[in-house]
């Protein structure tokens, strides 16, 4: 599709969906922004305005239905009353111009360059720490620090293969890296799935717009896995390993085999021989050459890591070490997505790559350190405080938005552990249109792009869009409340 497609959409009524949007004090991507407005963004906001705020809820009503019934949900396990949620989905979508998408996807290549080269090197010559560039004691003390991936080389180098960077936008329209998830990051299935629904839910949104394509996303991650098995194999045996049904993310581990055509597996239905990694099948045992594996470091071994693990291969790692299979994402990863290692993250860009980031990253203030820690503790009413291993929303503490005894509490957990804590200014997140309880309102957004790394790194155009549906909230973790949008990137 070309933009020379676009057609003049309905007049809008009085009654149209936009027509009660208070436009807040922050950067709302849609309908404030600096610039002039693209013909394809105006096209978007104009459809949006033919629309009314009863066909929209009937149709997001049709969609959540749909969403269930597929069994598109995701699992928190803390919540009594519920194991399986749909993750909220949000009808009007998320519109990225072709040229924001370019800064974005050249900003993500080269973070993930400097990531794998960061991995390779504290993993064998230690370079970076020799040369000061970041304390030694912070990633040789890292509990995500692996002994066993020492001295191992890993094919092309690459670590990272599957890598998701969380974006926010601040009160310019600026896009910042706010943290990487180099482990094992979910939320790719509701990025094609979200997709999937709105071309059926809003085709008259969608028409003859030139929104990329997110379908070869299963494609390219079965390319990427080949690309990076081991040496000499010549039709790979890929497999991706789930941790089972009880996971929270099982709903995508069950789609991302079945887009790239591979069998979904568990530990037990993998066996190691002679150092090799076998499949057991009807028809006897097959090699198996490239796992994606979607479970901790902790759990995939017991003879190298948790002996207690019953979702894990024993003598994996070894086979690992040997060069028999490849592990995607390498052992070892989290010590590059920590928290308080993202506060280097522009040194490493610059030691590694000899460039200046092109994406900058949120100021961080490491409790770790004197100067970081007597900072926070002045500004605690002021800052975000977050654990440096915790995800999903967890363990953070929001100043502004706490109360006294909150902050008093949270104190005392700097004073008694401040190396597990960083701390970040609130930044203003970006906002979009969002249908609420009231209305079309406000609400703060954050970009989760997924890029994937064979030979070369690939961004998928779009990501999951993140939005925080309670108002006010800036917390847009699925787990915390948070819903889903679709992310329109336009092409060029």
């Amino acid at each position: 599709m070309t933009p020379t497609a676009l057609h003049a959409p309905p007049q809008a009524t009085s009654s149209g969906l936009l027509d009660n949007y208070h436009i807040p004090d922050f950067f709302c991507e849609l309908m404030n922004r600096r610039d002039p407005t693209p013909a394809t963004l105006q096209c978007v906001k104009d459809r949006l305005a033919a629309l009314s705020l009863s066909e929209l809820r009937r149709r997001t009503q049709a969609a959540e239905a749909q969403l269930y019934r597929m069994g598109i949900t995701f699992t928190v396990y803390s919540d009594k009353e519920a194991i399986d949620r749909i993750l909220p989905f949000d009808a009007i979508p998320r519109v990225i111009t072709a040229q924001e998408w370019d800064h974005v996807e050249r900003g993500v290549q080269q973070r993930i360059q400097a990531i794998n080269l960061f991995l390779h090197d504290i993993y064998h010559d230690r370079n970076i720490l020799r040369d000061g560039i970041l304390p030694a004691e912070l990633v040789l003390n890292n509990p995500n620090y692996c002994e066993a991936m020492v001295g191992v080389d890993v094919p092309g180098g690459v670590y990272v293969h599957i890598n998701g960077t969380d974006l926010i936008r601040d009160d310019n329209g600026q896009f910042l890296i706010l943290e990487d998830n180099a482990r094992t990051p979910s939320g790719v299935s509701y990025v094609i799935e979200n997709r999937h629904m709105m071309l059926r839910l809003m085709p008259d949104l969608a028409s003859g717009l030139p929104i990329r394509s997110v379908e070869e996303y299963g494609l390219r991650l079965h390319q990427t896995l080949c690309e990076v098995a081991p040496e000499g194999v010549v039709d790979p045996q890929v497999v991706l390993l789930s941790p089972g049904i009880y996971n929270s993310a099982y709903f995508e581990h069950v789609f991302l085999s079945r887009e790239m055509g591979v069998p979904l597996v568990e530990g037990k239905d993998l066996f190691v021989e002679n150092h090799r990694v076998f499949m057991r099948t009807v028809n006897g045992p097959r090699a198996v050459h490239a796992i994606y594996r979607r479970l901790n470091d902790d759990f995939l071994d017991p003879l190298a890591f948790n002996p207690n693990s019953l979702l894990g291969v024993p003598g994996l790692v070894e086979a690992y070490r040997r060069g028999n299979v490849t592990l995607a994402n390498a052992l070892g990863t989290g010590v590059a997505d920590d928290k308080a290692v993202y506060a280097y993250m522009p040194r490493i860009i610059r030691y590694y790559l000899g460039q200046d980031p092109i994406l900058q990253s949120v100021e961080t203030h490491i409790c770790a350190e004197p100067d970081g820690l007597a900072y926070t503790l002045a500004n605690l009413n002021k800052l975000v405080i977050k654990p440096v291993g915790e995800s999903g929303g967890y363990g953070l503490l929001i100043g502004p938005h706490a109360s006294q005894k909150e902050l008093a509490d949270f104190r005392e957990k700097l004073l008694a552990d401040p190396s597990n804590y960083i701390s970040q200014p609130v930044i203003n997140l970006s906002v979009t249109p969002t249908l609420c309880p009231d209305g079309v309102e406000a609400r703060h957004v954050d970009l989760r792009p997924f890029a994937l790394t064979g030979r070369s790194v690939w961004v998928l155009p779009g990501g999951l869009a993140r939005v925080a549906l309670r108002k006010g909230s800036l917390v847009v973790n699925s787990s915390q409340g948070g819903g889903s949008k679709d992310t329109w990137v336009m092409a060029s």
